[in-house]
């Protein structure tokens, strides 16, 4: 058998944020459409008995793989070295309080009863009630670029009637734009202009199309400054025809769904369960070895720790395929700071605020450690029908160098992480009312936080830039869902993983 004697990798959760990438997934043939109602109950099982499938990450696509193989009785197992699920997109308390990472916004919102749309289509496969999750609509939101602003909310006619406000020599055209882009569907093919050359023919201000596209780029792009025409297709359905929700009380109830749906279903969850290495013979998989030398037996195992990420876990010729020079390099640093009382007492009114203060957007990595000329405020309490909060949130997302913050010793890491939050919570004044004096916590995560949580390497939110909607590898029987198959974001994930089980565990080869 084939194995790699390397440092083990950070086997890991999937980072899921804003939106989904994706075609739409092979619907199961009416032989495999799973019993319902009630749990399935797997025949008893030895601990020497392979597998159906190992699914490598707990995080949003895993479990969603793993419910819906646990759907039509399969044996499966999901693996993660980190001791609470849900990747990136999770929550975890400090002194008393508890802080929400990864999720601004649930996009893909519709309301309840809408048909053939990503989000109800998703929760219908997963057996999970629309309103188990308490969906609260964005207030509104905008995008600043210099001294321009563009507001936008779930309602695409605020965002045309603002176009029209701010540019009326280019609202015919955005009209004419928004149609073409409502008419295709999420999965048009690649090779075709990007997503700023499409906006620029179309619109020919660059103003306009730097608006337009800042809001994209932060919740979705792996390459810096634009992004490819078929996830910017995505994207504007996401976040602009169907727009911006949260779930009451944040990520945890769909953690808790997803959860709890998986192992209802009879689906075996292992947390701090490292994979140390993939265990393959004659270019097929044979099953995992964990961190702690246990071997796990299969020959299907779907994984969302990322294409690089996860062929390093195998033999170094199959690892060699998609070295680390392929990762991605787009990455963050966020601050969470609690205040002393609700932000919108203080007047904070916009839900998300994507800014960049010069004339042009930008959307790269920066020389230094973090850069504060552009990023992303979120107020969670901006959402509809939340819990009442004794203490104020706002969330400040900034880009960022990860070479620089791998190298830092522990007392550079503290002392940058301070000043990245302190500068942070100036920036932020610059589009909001000034904070500073009501802050009672805070918490900041980086490129470092995020390698360490999700095993993406340079801590790149949105994976690498090249990505494969077929999930294969070079390896028979491993595939990938999640970021690197091709899908972001929580509705994304969720796709990926339902996607990838249809097409790679369930359907006829």
């Amino acid at each position: 058998m084939t194995t790699r004697n390397s440092r083990p990798f950070r086997a890991a959760r999937t980072t899921c944020r804003l939106t989904w990438q994706a075609t739409s997934w092979p619907p199961a043939p009416e032989a495999l459409r799973p019993h319902f109602p009630g749990p399935c109950h797997p025949p008893a099982m030895t601990a020497s008995t392979p597998y159906d499938t190992i699914l490598i990450g707990a995080g949003m696509s895993g479990l969603a793989a793993g419910i819906r193989l646990a759907q039509f009785d399969q044996r499966v197992l999901v693996l993660d070295r980190h001791y609470l699920w849900g990747g990136l997109n999770s929550y975890y308390k400090r002194e008393g309080r508890r802080f929400d990472v990864g999720l601004h916004a649930l996009t893909n919102f519709v309301p309840k009863g809408t048909r053939g749309r990503p989000l109800t289509r998703i929760l219908r496969q997963l057996r999970i009630p629309y309103d188990s999750l308490r969906l609260g609509e964005q207030h509104g939101s905008r995008s600043v670029v210099g001294d321009t602003d563009l507001h936008f909310g779930n309602d695409f006619e605020l965002l045309r009637g603002e176009v029209a406000r701010q540019f009326p020599t280019r609202a015919t055209a955005f009209d004419g734009m928004a149609r073409e882009l409502e008419a295709l569907p999420f999965d048009v093919p690649e090779g075709q202009e990007s997503a700023r050359a499409y906006l620029t023919r179309h619109l020919g201000e660059a103003r306009l199309v730097d608006l337009l596209l800042l809001p994209i780029l932060f919740y979705g792009s792996p390459t810096p400054s634009d992004v490819d025409f078929p996830s910017f297709v995505v994207l504007w359905k996401s976040l602009y025809e169907e727009g911006f929700a949260r779930p009451r009380g944040g990520i945890r109830p769909l953690l808790d769904a997803l959860r709890s749906r998986y192992l209802e279903l009879g689906g075996e969850l292992r947390m701090k369960a490292g994979v140390a290495e993939i265990l393959h013979e004659d270019g097929r998989v044979q099953g995992v070895r964990l961190d702690d030398g246990t071997e796990l037996h299969s020959e299907r195992v779907i994984s969302s720790a990322g294409r690089v990420e996860t062929l390093s876990l195998c033999e170094e010729t199959v690892a060699a395929t998609c070295g680390p020079e392929h990762a991605g390099r787009m990455t963050f640093v966020e601050s969470t700071t609690l205040l002393d009382q609700p932000a919108p007492d203080l007047g904070w009114t916009d839900t998300i605020v994507f800014f960049s203060q010069g004339e042009r957007a930008v959307y790269e990595e920066p020389a230094e450690a973090v850069s504060h000329a552009s990023g992303v405020i979120c107020c969670p309490e901006n959402y509809a029908g939340q819990e009442p909060e004794t203490e104020g949130v706002l969330r400040l997302t900034l880009m960022a160098n990860a070479e620089h913050w791998m190298a830092m010793s522990d007392g550079e890491y503290l002392a940058a992480k301070e000043q990245a939050w302190s500068k942070g919570l100036e920036t932020a004044a610059l589009y909001g009312p000034d904070v500073r004096k009501q802050v009672v916590a805070r918490d900041t995560f980086t490129p470092r936080t995020i390698e360490r949580f999700t095993g993406h390497l340079n801590g790149a939110v949105y994976g690498c830039p090249h990505k494969d909607k077929s999930g294969t590898t070079p390896l028979e029987g491993l595939f990938l869902c999640g970021t690197d198959q091709g899908y972001l974001g929580i509705v994304g994930a969720m796709l990926s993983g339902v996607a990838m089980a249809n097409r790679h565990a369930l359907l006829p080869a």
